[in-house]
């Protein structure tokens, strides 16, 4: 036993280094013009730890290492997971460091565990691996605004944002002075402004439609900057030695005006911006507002990668930079690692098990969110969902359409979160494919509405869009070499189209559309109720069906009962059923 635990410790070190030394793979030059060198000065030699040697008490040796996770998203145990991450923190306080865990949002959502618990299950798991702060994601708030307050009252942690506000009042402090090391460190949360339309924005309005709910979000940016540099000014004369940014920011098209960069070039006294919500690994150097380096860096998603910036005593801050996990087993399994995060996991996932392994179909064909014959540079898939027709969205819209009996089904790419893969299929892979828990809902709207809809669906393209529409009972032709004529709010909520459209040669049943005609359409509430990514199309459109049977449990309904348990026929073209015809007149 004694031998394995000492090789099992060997490997540990050896895939620690090896992931160290591919930390740079994972950056790429910044939007800016600046160069990205993922640090602000020449790495030390010796921030390793060794997760491998078992951690035992030890004299501190005044440096300060900040370890960060960001859009988990549920995935407890995948990559590093939490027990991996807990072998991490473990092996620098042995090592002499004294550790400071925060997140950068997104953690409570987004696999069968958060939402058969509605967050509570991962929010155990981050008090027992005991995070200092965190700042919420778009996603925390999936479970409705006020559960996600109930959970932040149960987070031994602190949530801090300077841009959170329920009627003009924020409703976590702005920041939170962490001393360590006889240091004192501030941690300035901030959330993007698009959260409303991308989570449920009902969820941030009152009875009577009205947002009550604000993140600071205006025709400028000029409110977001403000409250930012506030967050900043005033804990600097609280007499913080140095200011991190919590960020759940993101990339963005080069339009916005709510991405990291934005931030940082509208701001000063930042030295480093930990960010989350775009699921990259950039790592960035760029300047604020006054010509000072700032260092931004992002950590992936389902724990790919654990983020870490070493403030060194004698040096001042000299390396943030991300670990990497590239090995397709998990850490936890691949090293049998037995601390404690492991048993708190294990245990997490056996309450659930019985549930989530219980089979409840079959697929003899593979219905994928990917396109199938394409890789990105750097050898991964690239998602289809967002921007094309797959038959993973076909399935999905039929499951709408046939189950509520509509003329017309519809899902926006982004509520389709997995694929299904080919054999048999449990409640979990279901869970996975829809992780939300949202409801049908059934509306009677004219085919005038319908054809906005689509219209709205499609403005993104060629680029992905989480509101892209795959659909039943519907075909049509989108023309890309059109420009978008569709026009938004500061919320990001359509708000017209004016101008040739790009969608033509709209039919229904095998029908052409007609304007005046109403039909009806089955979708989820977060889309077609509460206006999710936007969607203002079918505003003011009788309301049929409100909360109706569950986006999951429905689509289990679709399979066992109009599919007689098998998914096959009308399913095997991975391009999909032929419903959406992209074309380019130019």
């Amino acid at each position: 036993m004694e031998n394995r635990k000492r090789i099992t410790r060997i490997i540990i070190a050896l895939l620690l280094a090896a992931s160290l030394m591919l930390t740079s793979s994972c950056g790429a030059a910044d939007n800016s013009s600046n160069t990205a060198n993922n640090s602000n000065t020449e790495p030390q030699t010796d921030p390793q730890p060794d997760p491998g040697t078992d951690p035992v008490p030890a004299e501190k040796n005044g440096d300060i290492m900040i370890l960060f996770t960001s859009d988990v998203h549920c995935a407890i145990d995948q990559g590093f997971g939490y027990a991996g991450l807990q072998q991490i923190r473990d092996a620098y306080e042995a090592k002499g460091y004294t550790t400071i865990l925060v997140d950068d949002g997104d953690s409570i959502q987004g696999e069968a565990i958060g939402t058969l618990t509605r967050g509570e299950a991962v929010m155990d798991l981050m008090n027992k691996m005991g995070y200092d702060v965190a700042v919420p994601g778009n996603h925390e708030f999936d479970y409705t605004v006020e559960r996600f307050l109930e959970l932040a009252e149960k987070a031994e942690f602190t949530y801090v944002s300077c841009n959170f506000n329920k009627q003009g009042e924020m409703l976590f402090a702005p920041y939170k002075i962490v001393e360590a090391a006889g240091k004192k460190i501030a941690f300035v949360g901030v959330i993007t402004p698009h959260t409303p339309t991308s989570s449920t924005p009902k969820y941030f309005q009152d009875e009577n439609g009205e947002f009550i709910y604000d993140f600071l979000q205006d025709e400028t940016g000029e409110l977001l900057y403000g409250a930012v540099q506030k967050a900043i000014d005033d804990a600097r004369a609280e007499g913080a030695d140095y200011v991190y940014v919590l960020g759940h920011m993101g990339m963005g098209p080069s339009t916005d005006i709510y991405t990291y960069a934005d931030v940082i070039e509208h701001t000063s006294g930042i030295d480093v911006f930990l960010d989350g919500h775009s699921h990259d690994t950039e790592q960035v150097v760029m300047k604020d507002k006054d010509g000072n380096t700032v260092v931004r860096s992002a950590c992936g998603t389902k724990f790919s990668c654990i983020g870490y910036s070493h403030i060194s005593a004698e040096n001042g801050i000299v390396e943030t930079n991300i670990l990497t996990w590239n090995n397709s087993t998990p850490m936890p399994d691949l090293l049998g690692l037995d601390n404690d995060m492991a048993k708190a996991v294990n245990a997490a996932k056996a309450d659930l098990q019985e549930t989530l392994n219980r089979v409840v179909a079959a697929a003899d064909v593979e219905l994928s969110l990917y396109e199938p014959d394409l890789k990105d540079e750097n050898g991964k898939p690239i998602r289809r969902v967002r921007r094309a027709e797959t038959p993973i969205g076909d399935l999905c819209a039929d499951a709408f359409r046939v189950q509520s009996g509509s003329d017309i089904g519809m899902i926006i790419g982004g509520g389709i979160r997995a694929g299904i893969a080919k054999g048999d299929i449990t409640y979990a892979n279901i869970i996975s494919v829809f992780p939300f828990g949202n409801s049908m809902c059934v509306r009677r709207v004219t085919g005038q509405q319908v054809l906005n809809a689509l219209e709205w669906g499609v403005c993104r393209l060629p680029a992905e869009f989480p509101g892209f529409l795959s659909v039943s009972g519907i075909t049509f032709d989108v023309d890309v070499s059109a420009k978008s004529v569709v026009t938004f709010d500061d919320n990001g909520m359509m708000t017209g189209i004016s101008g040739e459209r790009r969608v033509k040669n709209v039919m229904v049943g095998g029908e052409a559309l007609d304007p005046a005609k109403y039909y009806t359409v089955a979708s989820i509430d977060y889309t077609i109720l509460n206006n999710g990514d936007g969607f203002t199309a079918f505003e003011g459109s009788e309301v049929l069906v409100d909360g109706g049977t569950l986006d999951n449990q429905m689509l289990i309904d679709y399979i066992t009962e109009a599919l007689g348990g098998r998914i096959g026929a009308g399913y095997e073209d991975p391009y999909g059923a032929g419903r959406i015809n992209i074309i380019d007149a130019q």
